[in-house]
């Protein structure tokens, strides 16, 4: 049952990902001349607020990774299960489908979805390592962040202000995605270019969030403790 109510946890951590910070950026028109600057910040600061949200809610139930990147940082860090990891996904992507479908009734199938999409003149090599660089930066922050106790209160506040962070860089450059599940749940409903460029704000993120993990493996890792000289009696 314990199990059960992780993954249900980040099944809907993930559908209110989508619903509200994906929903943001349609209702602010995020990404079009008729949202400018203030649909820019408003989308990054949304994506922000609700990983805060969700963190003080299911944090304690199931760490509220709601992003498969976390997972498998948490995953590569030995900090989960290989089951829990698919499981873990499984519930991510059925959230975001599901928060996606929700989009789809309110604004209609054809608002866009807050679909993640290569923007200007940005090619797939620069999208793809802006991604994986973005990731890498998030996860970093996270498992920085929730290897102390004594840094729990204020984890929340960290991770949203990292995910706002990488949303204000991201956006004019990929939309920012740092999250597979919350790409392909509005991928699937978007169709077209989206779905196409979808594979890039897969694979990137996994590779972000792993070389993170490895990165802070490295970092955290504890000295050995030299050994005492033996005395001659």
């Amino acid at each position: 049952m314990r199990d059960l109510r992780k993954y249900v946890a980040e099944l809907i951590g993930t559908f209110v990902l989508v619903l509200v910070a994906c929903g943001t950026a349609i209702v602010t028109g995020c990404g079009t001349a008729e949202g400018g600057i203030a649909a820019y910040f408003a989308t990054a600061a949304a994506f922000g607020l609700v990983i805060v949200a969700m963190a003080y809610s299911i944090g304690n139930i199931s760490g509220c990774h709601i992003n498969p990147a976390v997972s498998i940082a948490m995953l590569v860090s030995k900090k989960m299960s290989f089951k829990d990891f698919i499981c873990y996904v499984i519930a991510q992507v059925l959230g975001a489908i599901a928060g996606a479908a929700v989009l789809g009734v309110l604004f209609g199938f054809d608002c866009g979805f807050g679909a993640n999409a290569l923007q200007g003149e940005t090619t797939v090599a620069n999208g793809f390592l802006a991604e994986a660089i973005l990731t890498c930066v998030f996860v970093l922050a996270i498992l920085g962040v929730t290897s102390r106790e004594s840094f729990s209160k204020v984890a929340g506040l960290v991770i949203g202000g990292a995910l706002t962070l990488v949303h204000l860089l991201g956006i004019g450059i990929t939309g920012t995605s740092v999250n597979p599940a919350r790409s392909l749940g509005p991928a699937i409903f978007a169709g077209g270019k989206n779905l196409e460029q979808v594979w890039i704000f897969l694979v990137a993120p996994l590779v972000g969030g792993s070389v993170a993990a490895l990165i802070w493996m490295f970092l955290d890792k504890k000295d050995p403790e030299p050994k005492k000289a033996n005395k001659k009696k």
